[in-house]
C-alpha cells in the first residue's frame, strides 16, 4: 500500500515538474493580476501577434480602448508618444503581484499634472487626485470603455469642461465656457467677466452693485419670468435661483422701489442719474408735478437747500408753513388777535419785502392805517434797527412801535407850543387841528382863531394862513420822524394893526386925524374898496349934498403925485370954495345974481378946473 501510494505520489511529482517545463517553453513568467484572465497557452494571442499580424503596442490600445482614444485625440499622457511601446512602461510576466501601474502616494503627489496635457493652477492645485479621478467624474465618452472593474482606479475618463466636475449654478443659460468669465483661482470674483461687454454695460452706482442684488432679486426675477423667461425658482435653501440673462432693463421700476409712490409717472432718467439716486437733474425735474410747486423766489433756490443730498434726498420736508424751512425773521413778534401768524400773512413768495401785509388787514390791528397813514411806506413806521437781532430778529423790524400819540411818532414842528402844558396847550393834542388825512390844511377853523384873540373877519377869512404866518410858506416837514431834526412853525403874530400888515396907500394924509389914520376907520375887512366904514358927512369937513352926492369919488379926489414922486389919491387937502373946483361956464351979469341965489345941484352951467 505506501509503495503504491509513494508511487503515485512520485508520477504526481513527475507529471507536475513535466507541465512546469512545457509552460516555460511558451510564457516567460505569470500576468499580474490585472491580466490574470490571459494567463493560458490558448490566449497569448489575445497579447502577441501571429506572424505578420498586429504589433502588440495595437493588441493593447485593442483591449484599452480609452487609451487608443485618448492618444487619437492626443490627449493626456499617453499621446506624449503616441508611437510609444505599452511595455516599456507596463512590462508583463513579473508575476501575479507585479504592478503594471507602480505609484506610490508619494508619486502621485509629485506627478507633474502638465505631463497630462492639462496643468493644475489656482484652487485645482491643492485638490487631492481622488477628489477629482473617481468614477462619478468620469464622464467623457471614452470612459465606457475602461474594462477595470475598479473604475475609479482609472486616472482617465475625466473632461477638461468645467461642467463635467462643477455643477452649472447658471444653469446653462450663458453656455458651457466657464473660462470665459472664471478662472482656477477661484469662482468668485469672475474675473474674465466684463459687464461692458454685454448688451447692459454698468455704469455709476450700478458698476458698485453686488451681482446677487439684480440676478437673484425676487421682484426682478418675477418680472423676467412674466416677460416671458423661466418661472421664478428656489434652491433647497428656499434661495432665488439666480437669473442672468432676459432681466428687464428698459425702465428702472423693476429694480427700485418707487420713493414717490407714483406722483411722478415717466422715466426715472428724466430726473435721476446712474451716478446716484441723489444726483439729480434738475432741469428735467418737473417740481409743479410735487405737492409744492415751486414759486417766486423758491425756483432760484438750490435743491439741496431743501433736500438733504447726504441721505438721497432724504424724508420729504415739510411744507405745511413757512416756519418749517424758514427762520421767524421777527422773534415772535408777527402775531395776529394773539396768535403767532404764519409768514404768508404778511410776505410772498416773491420775496421777503415788500411785505403784503395789506391797509385793510392792518384795521384788523390795534392801530387802523387812516388817512394818509394808510399810504405811507411801511418802513416809515416799521423801521430797521441797527444791532436789535436779538430782541427783533434777523429782519431787525419794530413790528409793534409805540403810536398811542402823533408826537410817538413824528416830530413837533410847534416846538410844544401847543402840547399840555405849552404857551397855549390844545385839547386833543396834533388832533386839534391836523386831520390824518394830511398835515397841511390845518383844520385849525375861524372859531378856534377868534379864541386865539385875533377874529378872522371878511377877507381874512380867506386869505391863505401862510399870507400871515411866514412860517408856513415853505412845506413843513410833515411827516418827519420823532427826533429827527424838523424846521419850526411858529404861529405868534405880535402884529394887530392893519398897518402892520397892510401898506396904506394914502402916505400920511390922515396922521392928522383923531384916530391917527386907523385903516378900519374907513375901511371894513370884507374889501378894502369900497370904504365901507367912511361918511362924508360924519367924517369929513365937506358934506356933500346936492349933485356933489351923486358925483363919483375921483370927481373930486384924483391922483397926484406926491413928494416922493408916488402917485396917490389926494383926499386932503382939498378945496371947499366953489371956484376951488368950477369954473363959470357964461360970465355975465348974471352971474352975481346967480351966485347969490345959488343952491348946490342947481347950477346950470359950471366946469371944474
Amino acid at each position: 500500500m505506501k509503495r503504491a501510494l509513494r508511487t503515485s505520489l512520485l508520477a504526481a511529482l513527475a507529471l507536475a515538474a513535466g507541465a512546469a517545463a512545457a509552460s516555460a517553453q511558451f510564457s516567460p513568467g505569470p500576468l499580474s493580476a490585472a491580466h490574470a484572465d490571459l494567463d493560458a497557452t490558448t490566449r497569448c494571442f489575445a497579447c502577441h501577434a501571429r506572424g505578420g499580424g498586429k504589433a502588440m503596442d495595437h493588441k493593447c490600445l485593442d483591449c484599452h480602448g480609452e487609451i487608443a482614444g485618448l492618444r487619437a485625440a492626443r490627449r493626456g499622457l499617453h499621446a506624449r508618444d503616441a508611437s510609444g511601446a505599452c511595455a516599456t512602461c507596463h512590462p508583463e510576466h513579473a508575476g501575479r503581484d507585479f504592478a503594471l501601474v507602480p505609484w506610490s502616494d508619494a508619486e502621485r503627489a509629485a506627478f507633474d499634472h502638465r505631463d497630462a496635457g492639462w496643468a493644475l493652477e489656482g484652487r485645482h492645485a491643492a485638490v487631492r487626485c481622488a477628489d477629482c479621478h473617481r468614477a462619478a467624474l468620469q464622464k467623457d465618452p471614452l470612459a465606457a470603455k475602461i474594462r477595470r472593474k475598479n473604475r475609479a482606479a482609472s486616472l482617465v475618463g475625466l473632461s477638461t469642461a468645467c461642467a463635467s466636475c462643477h455643477a452649472d449654478p447658471h444653469r446653462a443659460e450663458l453656455g458651457a465656457d466657464c473660462a470665459r468669465c472664471h478662472d482656477a483661482g477661484a469662482w468668485k470674483p469672475a474675473r474674465g467677466f466684463d459687464h461692458a461687454r454685454t448688451d447692459y454695460p454698468l455704469a455709476g452706482r450700478h458698476a458698485q452693485a453686488a451681482c446677487a442684488s439684480c440676478h437673484a432679486a425676487e421682484p426682478i426675477v418675477a418680472a423676467a419670468a412674466a416677460a416671458g423667461g423661466p418661472p421664478l425658482a428656489r434652491d433647497a435653501r428656499g434661495a432665488i435661483v439666480p437669473r442672468w440673462k432676459g432681466l428687464p432693463r428698459a425702465d428702472c421700476a423693476p429694480c427700485h422701489r418707487d420713493p414717490h409712490a407714483g406722483r411722478f409717472p415717466g422715466r426715472c432718467a428724466s430726473c435721476h442719474r446712474v451716478e446716484g439716486f441723489s444726483s439729480v437733474i434738475a432741469a428735467g425735474f418737473d417740481h409743479d408735478r410735487t405737492r409744492y410747486p415751486l414759486r417766486g423766489r423758491h425756483r432760484g433756490v438750490e435743491c439741496a437747500r431743501c433736500h438733504d443730498p447726504k441721505t438721497a434726498w432724504g424724508k420729504k420736508p415739510a411744507f405745511a408753513a413757512c416756519g418749517d424751512c424758514h427762520r421767524d425773521a421777527h422773534a415772535g413778534q408777527a402775531t395776529l388777535a394773539g396768535k403767532p401768524a404764519d409768514c404768508a400773512a404778511c410776505h410772498a413768495v416773491t420775496g421777503f419785502e415788500r411785505s403784503t401785509f395789506t391797509a385793510a388787514a392792518h384795521a384788523a390791528t390795534r392801530y387802523p392805517l387812516l388817512g394818509a397813514h394808510a399810504r405811507a411806506d411801511c418802513s416809515a413806521c416799521h423801521a430797521r434797527r441797527a444791532g436789535a437781532e436779538r430782541t427783533l430778529g434777523p429782519a431787525r423790524v419794530a413790528l409793534r412801535p409805540v403810536a398811542a400819540r402823533c408826537e410817538d411818532c413824528h416830530a413837533d414842528p410847534h416846538a410844544g407850543r401847543f402840547a399840555a402844558g405849552g404857551a397855549r396847550p390844545r385839547a386833543g393834542g396834533c388832533l386839534a387841528c391836523h386831520g390824518m388825512e394830511a398835515f397841511a390844511p390845518s383844520g385849525f377853523g375861524i372859531a378856534a382863531h377868534a379864541a386865539s384873540g385875533f377874529p378872522l373877519e371878511g377877507a381874512h377869512r380867506a386869505a391863505p394862513c401862510s399870507g400871515c404866518h411866514e412860517g408856513l410858506r415853505a412845506a413843513p416837514a410833515a411827516s418827519s420822524r420823532a427826533g429827527a431834526p424838523v424846521r419850526a412853525l411858529g404861529f405868534e403874530v405880535v402884529k394887530r394893526a392893519c398897518a402892520d400888515c397892510h401898506r396904506s396907500p394914502h402916505g400920511g394924509q390922515f396922521a392928522a386925524r383923531r384916530d391917527r389914520g386907523a385903516c378900519d376907520g374907513c375901511h371894513g375887512t370884507d374889501a378894502f374898496v369900497p370904504a365901507s366904514r367912511f361918511d362924508h358927512a360924519r367924517d369929513a369937513a365937506f358934506r356933500l349934498e346936492g349933485a356933489h352926492a351923486r358925483a363919483r369919488c375921483s370927481a373930486c379926489h384924483a391922483a397926484a403925485r406926491d413928494a416922493s414922486g408916488e402917485a396917490r389919491v389926494v383926499y386932503r387937502p382939498l378945496p371947499t370954495r366953489c371956484r376951488g373946483c368950477h369954473l363959470e361956464a357964461d360970465p355975465g351979469p348974471r352971474r352975481s345974481a346967480a351966485a347969490a341965489a345959488h343952491v348946490p345941484g342947481e347950477v346950470l352951467h359950471a366946469v371944474l378946473r
